[in-house]
């Protein structure tokens, strides 16, 4: 483990590294008063210049102390789902566990940016088997996914025994981890955390990051040995104005990822959290962004780009639609016809082209005339013209 610079948990600390300037300097202790400040060493060897993708991932700035009408302090509404402490119980077969309320690094635009950070680490003991309790009491809950804070900060002396817990509920069919550590702080990643993962019951383990600049060498060897492991991976994005809202950004991070053996999993559109409205795109450029990645890589690199409802209503995809009602059938003024009784569409292909589904297909040509006919159509049929006088000039 190499020698890294000491990470940055202070206004002053910003300072003396040159990520802000003095003239910011009363601004952002302001803003550090309310959201916690820290960047690890590793951060800081990817952080080029002070506006660059991973600079704005991190280092504070005034605006975080613009708050707009529509932001929350709980913007996906966890709070109505927590019946116990360190529990989120949204969706029935799957709960969050949140054992950890600390990170290694902070996060500008966290949607939990209110309670993380602040005050409290892990639970407490009798605070923890509480939580386990709920988990074995609830035969419904199929997935426990570890999130926080960031739960591989925990020490492996004191995540083996929760896992073995978890092991050990028969009901528990997968556990997954929702994580920065892998990239912001690799180091954390040893032989030890990885086999402290290692249980009977499948661990998956999504690795939060934005851009293809934070994943330096020592992220590539923490993910190397996760996956060396057994342990596999996924990963999850959050689209940000000024980080990653272009296409080549996203394509640079997901063909990066899918190298490293991680499949992109979803690209979050940015939370109402307080604070963070100059990250936040709208819908429709997140999906002209995402609409520009079909085509551009494969399939492998393709996250579902979601919304996390406020409230507490959970996630749905967002992206765009590539798919449009038809003629439902008919034949078009082109004398054409799809013969599909009613099941027809218009798809547009990545390159922004309309085709038709199924493909139409030219009108078969009329019949000829039958070699008989009935009096009815005798009756009804023209004369035929008189035959021509080969001797009239």
């Amino acid at each position: 483990m190499r020698n890294r610079p000491r990470t940055i948990r202070t206004t002053e600390s910003l300072l003396e590294n040159g990520l802000i300037d003095e003239e910011s300097l009363p601004e952002i202790r302001d803003v550090a008063k309310r959201y916690a400040v820290s960047i690890t060493g590793v951060m800081q060897e990817q952080i080029a210049h002070v506006d660059d993708p991973v600079a704005r991932q991190f280092v504070p700035t005034g605006a975080e102390l613009l708050i707009t009408a529509e932001e929350r302090a709980d913007p996906i509404g966890d709070d109505p789902f927590t019946p116990v402490k360190g529990i989120t119980h949204r969706y029935p077969d799957r709960l969050l566990l949140k054992p950890m309320h600390l990170c290694p690094v902070y996060c500008r635009f966290c949607f939990r940016r209110e309670v993380v950070g602040p005050g409290e680490g892990m639970l407490g003991q009798a605070e923890l088997e509480a939580a386990l309790d709920y988990i074995r009491a609830h035969e419904e809950v199929w997935e426990v996914i570890f999130t926080g804070g960031d739960p591989l900060i925990i020490a492996p002396t004191k995540l083996r025994p929760i896992m073995a817990a978890l092991d050990a509920i028969e009901h528990v069919k997968v556990i997954r981890f929702h994580t920065r550590v892998p990239v912001v702080d690799p180091d954390r990643v040893t032989d030890e955390l990885v086999e402290a993962l290692a249980t009977e019951t499948p661990v998956w383990v999504v690795v939060h990051t934005n851009h293809s600049q934070e994943i330096g060498e020592a992220a590539r060897g923490a993910l190397r040995r996760l996956n060396r492991g057994g342990v596999p991976l996924l990963s999850q994005t959050v689209l940000l104005r000024g980080v990653n809202d272009t296409p080549e950004a996203l394509e640079g991070l997901f063909r990066t990822l899918v190298a490293n053996r991680v499949k992109p999993y979803y690209l979050h559109h940015g939370d109402l959290a307080q604070g963070t409205g100059h990250f936040r795109t709208t819908i429709a450029e997140g999906q002209e962004l995402v609409r520009r990645l079909r085509g551009r890589v494969s399939g492998t690199c393709q996250p579902t780009y979601v919304l996390d409802i406020p409230g507490g209503h959970g996630k749905v995809p967002i992206g765009p639609s590539y798919l449009e009602p038809g003629e439902d059938g008919a034949d078009g003024a082109d004398g054409t016809g799809g013969g599909t009784g009613g099941d027809t569409h218009v798809v547009t292909d990545p390159w922004g082209e309309r085709h038709h589904y199924p493909p139409r297909v030219a009108a078969a040509a009329a019949p000829a005339a039958p070699a008989t006919t009935t009096a009815t159509t005798r009756a009804t049929a023209p004369a035929p013209a008189p035959e021509e006088d080969p001797t009239h000039d």
